[in-house]
């Protein structure tokens, strides 16, 4: 049976700007994509996305026709979430209160009208579901995930060993090594928590890991990095310096000395050398951040929040973001003191303002980065910066005095 995750409308806009260039259910928390946890936990050899229409060409639906399970892509599931899916009869919904969570469609092609009017007849989940609706939530599940992950994907195998007489390891056991690993004169601490070591991915000499820690497919841990426990590095990224709860989604550097705290950063992003972030107000207030979906700042209820950054942005070296900086699609950010805590999408500056980075030259950067990966920066991708151009306009404030 086909698996399609839905954009839930009521969730995606206030996932924004990570949401304007993926659906929801291809964000990362934990070690895996929702997308990639809904997968191994259905069985399903394939999963489409119900997202946005100038998204579907990179992240595409697939056959839409036929019996379906339809799932909200904000879900984290459980084994016994993933058990109440399957056994949906055809025609029930599965809700968390007013939250449709999942549904099996005899015919795919009605998704539309499901989503819109809901269905009939109603089946509330076993135990309370875990949403991510606001892009903070990512960093505060992600311990959780990683546990979660690391027991879905290392049960019933066992790890590489770790092959250097200079490494020091604490709680073994806690410490799963993919094929391909690489490990220098490191010290992994799993007391706290898991430690996974994806795929062709490296730990260099005098690295201090604290679990939980996942290390996704190719990413490198560079020498001296103090990671301090709940984070996630992405696939294909690089990190250095001190972090601490935050999460690489993938393709990003953060490579050299410099704090990194209860963050997310987006793929193809870099962090200068010595960029640091603040994670806590002076006072010990709750952090604001802005919101895309409400157009103002809003109160996230937490203490600690630091950099919420979307794709393809990046920050020279010094650069200082304050507390809850909000930083959108394609912004370049450099020079002294700290910016604005809201940098819109494609913004070129800092603190002492700001400028359009145009698309022609975004296009140039991007096609340079991408190609150190081995990827195109292609006509699909290009298609998708383009609308989110677009549809970021407003934010440029700037653009409006000087036209």
């Amino acid at each position: 049976m086909h698996v399609l995750l839905f954009d839930d409308p009521a969730i995606r806009p206030h996932l924004l700007p990570l949401t304007f260039t993926r659906p929801v259910a291809a964000l990362r928390c934990g070690i895996l994509t929702l997308a990639e946890k809904w997968q191994r936990r259905l069985g399903a050899p394939t999963v489409g996305y119900l997202t946005q229409p100038y998204l579907q060409a990179k992240f595409p639906a697939g056959e839409v026709a036929g019996p379906a399970l339809v799932i909200n892509g904000a879900v984290c599931p459980d084994d016994l979430l993933a058990r109440q899916v399957l056994a949906l009869a055809p025609g029930q919904g599965l809700y968390c209160d007013e939250v449709l969570v999942a549904a099996h469609l005899a015919d795919a092609g009605q998704v539309a009208e499901l989503i819109q009017d809901g269905l009939r007849e109603h089946v509330q989940v076993a135990e309370p579901v875990t949403v991510i609706s606001r892009p903070w939530h990512l960093f505060l599940r992600n311990g959780v995930e990683i546990r979660r992950d690391f027991a879905l994907l290392t049960a019933g195998r066992t790890s590489q060993p770790v092959g250097d007489a200079h490494t020091i390891v604490y709680a073994p056991e806690n410490i799963f090594i993919e094929e391909g690993v690489k490990i220098r004169a490191a010290i992994l601490n799993a007391e706290s928590g898991p430690i996974y070591l994806g795929k062709d991915s490296e730990v260099q000499e005098g690295a201090i890991i604290k679990g939980p820690l996942a290390l996704c497919e190719g990413a490198v841990v560079n020498a001296g990095a103090k990671l301090r426990g709940d984070n996630t590095i992405g696939p294909f990224s690089k990190i250095g310096g001190e972090v601490g709860n935050s999460i690489l989604l993938g393709y990003s550097n953060k490579g050299h000395d410099g704090y990194l705290g209860n963050s997310v950063i987006g793929e193809w992003c870099n962090l200068g050398a010595d960029t640091n972030t603040s994670n806590l107000k002076n006072n010990y207030a709750p952090v604001k951040v802005w919101s895309h979906a409400a157009h103002r700042f809003v109160n996230t209820g937490q203490t600690f929040c630091g950099l919420l950054m979307g794709d393809h942005s990046k920050a020279g070296i010094n650069t200082m973001f304050n507390t809850g900086t909000v930083v959108g699609v394609g912004a370049n950010i450099f020079g002294a003191g700290f910016p604005r805590t809201f940098i819109p999408s494609f913004s070129w500056g800092g603190a002492s303002g700001f400028d359009t980075f145009k698309l022609d030259k975004f296009a140039e950067v991007a096609e340079r980065v991408m190609s150190r990966r081995g990827l195109a920066y292609d006509a699909v991708e290009e298609d998708i910066i383009k609308e989110v151009f677009g549809q970021t306009e407003a934010d440029r404030m700037w653009e409006k005095v000087k036209g």
